[in-house]
């Protein structure tokens, strides 16, 4: 590392907790703190869709599954499964969420199932939410680490959590989703250019040979077996529930579309965000290729060090710089203002605008320490307990999709929803924990138990429903 690297580096994270302190300016209200007025425009809420579904690992793993052997092109099956889920989102979906004057999208829970539901859904998202962005705090540092030699993880942890608390906490959803418009630039910015700096080294026509040679460029592969994750069927199926849940009905992707007009608006957003996905994917699996053709069969204790070492060690002074700006940048979409909205708008309900505004504030720091403590803490473990952190920490996207599902139908109450739900979250971890079914399968096995159970259980006990009467609007006061 050479020192224009790190004044890049720290050129950005300046920028970036400048940019809270512009945009802090007009946070005066919940509604400009949590939907930035509805005036984002929708190319930039698309920008914002793909950077928050991008992280770390996902910059630095999804080369490393082209280069690893046996590695190809598989995993753009899932990809398609997140294009499909968009459409279905765009149509379905989306005309339901402007319908009111929604904060969360759990409030649409709250007029068809009444509080309980709805409280239920909401918690489960901020306690899997703030597990599941530790750990990426701790991911990113490791890989920080081992760019960044001579910081500790704990350190790199810490100052990355406080970043994000700071402009989070100052500029609100307005200044995250502007923030991530331009951590998309950087990141893609980031990755042409070290595929280019790899085209130098291997040439083009020749990665392209050995990658052909290597069958990298496989892409389809129908097989059957649910314990296999790149395969067509878990791709379509399982990549279409899955994006189904987490943009469909979870707060931190839905509050994205939220910060727009209109429901038109927003759909050209998601739609838009598909064709940047599949580009994307693509090309992070033909750096992968590349990688393969510089490196050949080289071992590596693990496919993720792939991507790193070559940045550290064979980039040019100001572009290592350039990509780990890209790492980082990757690892600041912050969730912490979803967090503070769910439980103003779902849990708590302050008594005025102004105690909802200092609320709002509070809960933005208390989420990011707990945020940060939990990358701390989980430093401590093996690398399988890492991963189960993770696959927990997606156990709720179905059971929260199925609980949609239901209050699509006329026969499901309240109690039919509940117990769904709780038997969808058995399910789902059962498989996790005790099966070989690929995880992309996790958010279908949740959401159709929890539909299915759902369904049964209101046949069986049929009650009246206790859904509010209020509005979106009261429900959130």
């Amino acid at each position: 590392m050479h020192a224009i690297d790190f004044v890049i580096i720290a050129a950005y994270l300046a920028a970036v907790l400048a940019s809270g302190l512009w945009f802090g300016r007009r946070q005066k209200t919940t509604e400009q703190y949590f939907l930035a007025g509805h005036a984002v425009p929708w190319w930039a809420i698309a920008a914002s869709i793909v950077a928050t579904e991008t992280s770390t690992i996902t910059f630095i793993s999804v080369p490393g599954i082209a280069w690893a052997r046996g590695g190809d092109f598989r995993f753009l099956q899932v990809v398609f499964g997140y294009v499909v889920a968009r459409v279905l989102i765009s149509a379905f979906f989306m005309p339901y969420y402007f319908r009111g004057t929604l904060v969360t999208v759990y409030e649409l829970l709250q007029t068809r199932f009444g509080a309980s539901v709805k409280a239920l859904a909401a918690s489960l998202f901020v306690i899997m939410r703030t597990i599941a962005d530790g750990v990426r705090l701790l991911l990113t540092a490791y890989v920080l680490h081992a760019l960044l030699t001579g910081l500790g993880v704990g350190t790199l942890v810490t100052l990355l959590g406080v970043v994000m608390i700071v402009f989070t906490l100052i500029g609100g959803i307005e200044a995250v989703v502007w923030i991530e418009v331009v951590q998309l630039a950087i990141y893609l910015g980031g990755a042409i250019a070290a595929a280019i700096v790899l085209i130098d080294h291997t040439g083009l026509a020749h990665a392209i040979d050995l990658g052909a040679a290597a069958g990298k460029f496989r892409v389809f592969d129908f097989s059957p077996d649910l314990t296999r994750v790149y395969t067509f069927w878990s791709g379509l199926i399982g990549g279409t529930f899955l994006t189904l849940s987490t943009h469909g009905t979870d707060q931190y992707l839905v509050q994205r579309y939220l910060c727009t007009d209109r429901a038109r608006s927003a759909s050209k957003a998601l739609l838009a965000s598909a064709a940047v996905v599949l580009a994307q994917f693509a090309g992070f699996l033909f750096i992968g290729v590349l990688l393969f053709a510089f490196y050949g069969n080289r071992a590596f204790a693990s496919s993720d060090q792939v991507f790193p070492d070559f940045i550290a060690h064979h980039l040019p002074p100001g572009l290592a710089g350039l990509v780990i700006a890209a790492i980082l940048a990757a690892a600041l979409s912050s969730s912490l203002n979803s967090i503070a909205a769910t439980v103003v708008a779902d849990l708590v309900r302050p008594r005025d605008e102004r105690h909802a505004m200092r609320l709002s504030r509070v809960l933005t720091v208390v989420a990011g320490i707990v945020q940060i403590a939990v990358g701390i803490a989980m430093q401590q473990t093996q690398r399988a307990a890492l991963n189960t952190a993770l696959s927990v920490a997606s156990l709720i996207n179905g059971p929260v999709l199925g609980v949609f599902f239901l209050g699509a139908t006329q026969r499901a109450t309240t109690r039919a929803a509940l117990a769904g739900m709780f038997a969808g979250i058995v399910a789902v971890t059962l498989v996790a924990f005790t099966t070989h079914v690929a995880w992309p399968w996790y958010a279908v096995v949740g959401s159709v138990v929890t539909f299915g159970v759902g369904i049964i259980a209101a046949w069986i006990s049929p009650e009246k429903s206790d859904s509010s009467s209020s509005s979106p609007r009261a429900a959130a006061r």
